[in-house]
């Protein structure tokens, strides 16, 4: 009875996912370019090309801005969530605040920080109030773009880092604080010896997906700069390739060796830090 319920899932996890990167995987081998029926195979050309030309993988060297964003934002998520899992005054309100960018819709975040950012903009005219009077140009100097992007990214998505690691923090039982208070321990040794190995599993977690979703954005610097100034990444160059240039085969492997490289990153993270059972007693 129980593998009745779980045939309708199954199904349309295998349907809607399985079966789409199957037909990606055989048309990373072939010239398609997405209209004529015939699918010419063409070996491993695509993935040569791939390799050999420096503009489409050098695209790759921009995700490293969003990787040390990612950095930046699991950092301030874990503090934060630290603080506000004890008593702070206003903590509630807080806790929204810092999770609300995550509720919003990202064009909409896009298109919020896209006015933000612009000559003349809101950024200009805080800055402004300070004496900063010829800022630079956001989003159109080569220089600094990735970086504005990058940061739009972490105010996004530090809200769903701070929620885990906030419910995982909070289900560390109580007692072991008070046994701490005890022994003399400090707030910094609460945090080294009770905290961060009680949430071991869920950094993990949390580091996996910042990570992934660094390595594959799209959604913030394709809104706001269309991959203008620099900023292009290597999903955005797959879905250039793909519905620009129309080559879906060249594009469709692109996606491949993204998807294997998030895989891989996957797999070393688990290895370097297993996730064994923490006896904090």
């Amino acid at each position: 009875m129980p593998w009745l319920f779980l045939l309708a899932p199954i199904l349309l996890l295998v349907l809607f996912t399985y079966v789409p990167v199957a037909n990606m995987v055989w048309y990373g081998f072939t010239d398609w370019d997405g209209l004529d029926p015939v699918k010419e195979p063409v070996g491993l050309a695509n993935y040569v090309e791939i390799f050999t030309r420096p503009e489409i993988f050098q695209v790759f060297l921009v995700s490293l801005y969003y990787v040390v964003g990612a950095f930046v934002q699991l950092i301030v998520a874990l503090y934060f969530a630290t603080v506000l899992s004890f008593s702070t005054r206003f903590r509630n309100f807080f806790k929204g605040v810092l999770f609300f960018p995550y509720l919003l819709n990202g064009v909409a975040i896009g298109l919020v920080f896209l006015y933000f950012f612009r000559p003349g903009g809101t950024l200009d005219a805080l800055l402004a109030l300070v004496g900063v009077g010829e800022p630079p140009l956001w989003l159109g100097d080569p220089d600094i773009v990735n970086v504005s992007l990058a940061a739009t990214s972490v105010w996004r998505y530090m809200g769903l880092n701070f929620v885990l690691f906030l419910g995982a923090i909070q289900s560390i039982p109580s007692e072991l604080y008070e046994a701490a208070e005890l022994d003399g321990a400090g707030g910094w040794d609460k945090f080294r010896s009770i905290v961060l190995p009680g949430i071991r599993q869920i950094v993990g977690l949390s580091f996996i997906l910042a990570v992934s979703g660094a390595l594959s954005v799209f959604e913030i610097p394709y809104i706001m700069t269309g991959g203008a100034n620099g900023s292009e990444t290597f999903v955005i160059k797959t879905v250039t390739t793909a519905f620009t240039f129309s080559k879906v085969g060249l594009a469709s492997a692109m996606a491949v060796v993204l998807l294997a490289i998030v895989l891989i990153f996957t797999w070393l993270q688990r290895r370097i830090f297993p996730d064994d059972k923490v006896d904090l007693t």
